[in-house]
Formats: structure tokens, C-alpha cells, sequence
């Protein structure tokens, strides 16, 4: 059954999980689109997989509206199933299975999957795949999770943490993989705590901390980067110490020099700035400003201003003993 034309595969509003007192996600709202890949982000505990598991429907939720490809996932229904893949963040176990055996038994589950040879070599297990699955090393356990949360060829992918483990080579093949189901126009749902994965995949992200979001919507307006300055730094050599600077573009501000000769300058138009600079130095000299950078606000650096501006003063309860969230499934 497809999503009605217009429909967000993933809607959900006011959703709420409690534990007693400890509040693990507190009225979160989120619209997933068609055909994108959405980043959830945030620091350990601040309720992303829970509200990850809610959307799977191996979680119940204590309130709120949840819409996942249309259905509310508490109910659960089996060809509603069909239409998802989950790529948990822990390994499975598959004993006494070859590669393709493993591949083979979860095919067996969906209407249509792909074809299992395809997904195996789209994991780079294609020289595994005779190999028992308890014999793989982390990294080729992460790629077989892989192959059997996407061999159902679904809608909708749940990718929770997905290139853990992963050597930087596997890591960008898991990148690729994700690139081709998004041509494909299914949608992804990417957990992770690698902020240049985020970057490198999605479209758009939720930053949540202590089961609230507090920052939603495309990765390139987070904290507003394209409205912070620029800041243009460099050591001051000899030649320019006693030199005044040049009129700088308007907007821009130099803060005063460190006790070691280090000047920094906030603009908003960091090309017109070393515009200036450049000519003011070799006029005294110097071909090359020393340690020159041109430092933009990295995705990074607002994820951690967020964080820093949300991890106190929140309303999260006791926390359950360990283990407790997971027996409530």
C-alpha cells in the first residue's frame, strides 16, 4: 500500500515517552520528507533511538501522534513491515550462516526483494559471502547488518549508526550506498554521531538533547552559519608589527592582537577582506601572511554551541537504572 500523493513518509507530532519519572522524549515534533536523507543527531541519551525504535513500531509511545508511510506504527501491520528496513546499532548474530545464507533467510521475508547477489556486493561482501557470518571481522558483521536492512528493497530505511566500526574505506561505500537509494527516491532515517556523515548525506537534521529538539530543518541554515562571521586569522610578522591596518571592508572588526602576535578579524565578506590584506603586506614585504586561516562555522561548531545551550536546565527526571528502557520493549 503507498503513501497518499502529498504525504510525508514519516509525520509525528507531541510525541512523548515516559519511564515514571524520566522523561525520555517530550513532545517531539518532526516531518520527514519523500525521497530524503534526515539526520537525527545528539549527544548519548538524549532519546534518539527511542524515538527511532517508536517510528520502527518496536517501541510504544506514551502519547502523541505518530505517522510512519501512512499507519501508525504501534499497530504494526505485516505488509507495512514489508515497506521498511532497519539497520540497528547493534550487530547481529547469525550463527552457523554463511554471508549469503543470512542475506537469503531475510529476502525470504519481503514481496520483492532485491536480488541477493546485488546487495552483497553492494555491502563489498562479495568475496564473503561463502564465509560464515561469525567468522567476519566488526567492520564486515556492520556490512552484513547492512545488506539485511536494505535487501527488502524498502521505502523507508532506518540507518542507526551505521558506519560504526567502519574503516574509512567502508565508511564511503556506506556513504555511496546510502546516495543510491536516495536516487531511487526512498527516504532515510540516519542516526549518527559523525557530524561529517550528517553533512555528507542529509538534507536536513534534528539536533535533540534530553528528549526535545532544539534545532530542525536544513543543515546548511543550522545556527545560522550563513549569517556568522568569518574570522580571518593570521600571525603578524615583523614587518607588519607596528604597521596599522588597512580600512577594512565595512562590517568587518579586528579584535586586538594576542600577546604572541595572533590577529584575528570578524567579517562577513572574507574575500573583499583578503582583498585588502594582501596588498597592505606585500607593501611592507611580506609575500605570505604567516598561519593564514579562514575559519567558516563548521556544522560541528553549532552542534556543539546547541548542545552547550541545551544539556542544562532540562526537565528529564531520574534516570532509569541500566537496562530498564530496553526491558520496556
Amino acid at each position: 500500500m503507498a503513501t497518499a500523493v502529498g504525504e510525508n513518509p514519516v509525520s509525528v507530532r507531541g510525541l512523548r515517552k515516559s519511564y515514571g519519572d524520566w522523561h525520555a522524549v517530550q513532545g517531539l515534533d518532526l516531518d520527514i520528507h519523500a525521497g530524503e536523507v534526515f539526520a537525527l543527531l545528539g549527544p548519548n541519551g538524549a532519546g534518539k533511538t527511542t524515538t527511532v525504535e517508536i517510528l520502527e513500531g518496536v517501541r510504544q509511545r506514551t502519547g502523541g501522534d505518530v505517522r510512519v508511510l501512512g499507519h501508525d506504527p504501534a499497530e504494526d501491520r505485516r505488509e507495512w513491515r514489508a515497506r521498511i528496513g532497519v539497520v540497528p546499532q547493534t550487530t547481529g548474530a547469525y550463527n552457523d550462516l554463511t554471508v549469503r545464507e543470512v542475506v537469503e533467510h531475510f529476502a525470504a521475508f519481503y514481496p520483492a526483494p532485491l536480488p541477493v547477489g546485488q546487495v552483497i556486493d553492494m555491502v563489498g561482501l562479495g568475496k564473503h559471502e561463502k564465509k560464515q557470518s561469525t567468522d567476519l571481522s566488526g567492520g564486515q558483521a556492520r556490512r552484513l547488518d547492512v545488506a539485511v536492512g536494505i535487501v527488502g528493497d524498502p521505502d523507508l530505511i532506518f540507518l542507526d549508526e551505521p558506519t560504526t566500526g567502519l574503516d574509512p574505506v567502508a565508511r564511503r561505500e556506506a556513504w555511496d550506498l546510502v546516495r543510491w537509494f536516495s536516487e531511487r527516491g526512498r527516504t532515510t532515517v540516519l542516526t549518527t554521531h559523525y557530524l561529517d556523515e550528517a553533512e555528507a548525506l542529509a538534507q536536513r537534521a534534528a539536533v535533540i538533547v534530553a528528549g526535545r529538539v532544539v534545532q530542525y530543518g536544513p543543515l546548511a541554515d543550522f545556527g545560522d552559519r550563513a549569517k556568522t562571521p568569518t574570522t580571518v586569522s593570521f600571525r603578524t610578522p615583523p614587518e607588519l608589527a607596528h604597521r596599522l591596518l588597512p580600512h577594512l571592508p565595512h562590517g568587518a572588526e579586528a579584535e586586538p592582537a594576542t600577546a604572541d602576535g595572533l590577529l584575528r578579524i570578524r567579517t562577513h565578506t572574507p574575500t573583499a577582506l583578503l582583498s585588502v590584506l594582501v596588498p597592505w603586506a606585500r607593501e611592507a614585504g611580506v609575500a605570505e601572511l604567516p598561519e593564514l586561516r579562514v575559519h567558516r562555522p563548521t556544522l560541528e561548531d553549532v552542534y556543539l554551541d546547541l548542545i552547550r545551550q541545551n544539556i542544562g536546565g532540562t526537565d528529564r527526571g531520574t534516570d532509569p537504572v541500566d537496562g530498564a528502557e530496553e526491558g520496556t520493549r
